[in-house]
């Protein structure tokens, strides 16, 4: 796992959702999570098998925050689990042991220690910088990507108002990918900031 991490913001709008997604990867995405913390059922069925199908024309990883039994219904590569979601042990146990289960470990190396113990498949940290879309109590400093790094055996994702400038001292640092939502979903060239990002791991 390695480059740009897309996260989906949330838009109704499947058809826009699915541009600008593929913008993205147009741009170099690695993997695209859909996350949208609001949708109904029907809306987020309908907009996470049009991910999927958009997904596998690229090759790319397709994952889905949070809701597990969806995973499982459409048979989408992964799932992310948040400290209010599912455990990662029951994420796990869900989806079998060759899915991707992610983890958000915020700004804590020992919730990292517990979710690799526990089968995840990659640990998150964030936020680091102030967010357009998700907003934190709390900030994560950068030391955690090294303490990672040596303790925790598994590519970790950094998340939280990432740029391409902001986020270019955490790739130094090492961490394995980046994600982004406003700074591809809002701007005026999607696949262009995209690009961006990936050149970074380039």
């Amino acid at each position: 796992m390695k480059g740009l991490y897309l996260v989906t913001p949330d838009w109704d709008d499947t058809q826009e959702l699915v541009r600008v997604t593929e913008a993205g990867l147009r741009g170099g995405a690695a993997l695209v999570q859909y996350r949208h913390k609001t949708a109904a059922a029907a809306l987020r069925r309908e907009q996470a098998q049009a991910l999927q199908q958009l997904c596998r024309r690229y090759a790319r990883p397709f994952i889905i925050n949070d809701h597990v039994e969806l995973c499982i219904e459409i048979d989408a590569d992964g799932v992310h689990v948040g400290g209010t979601d599912a455990s990662v042990a029951q994420a796990r146990a869900m989806v079998g042991p060759t899915k991707i289960v992610g983890a958000s470990c915020y700004g804590t190396l020992s919730l990292a220690q517990e979710a690799h113990a526990a089968g995840a498949s990659y640990v998150a940290f964030g936020g680091f910088y102030p967010s357009r879309v998700k907003k934190y109590d709390f900030h994560t400093s950068p030391e955690i990507i090294t303490e990672a790094k040596a303790e925790v055996p598994l590519p970790n994702v950094v998340i939280g108002g990432m740029t391409r400038e902001n986020a270019t001292p955490l790739v130094a640092l090492g961490t394995d990918m980046v994600a982004a939502i406003s700074s591809v979903y809002m701007v005026d060239d999607p696949e262009t900031a995209a690009r961006g990002f990936a050149s970074l791991f380039a």
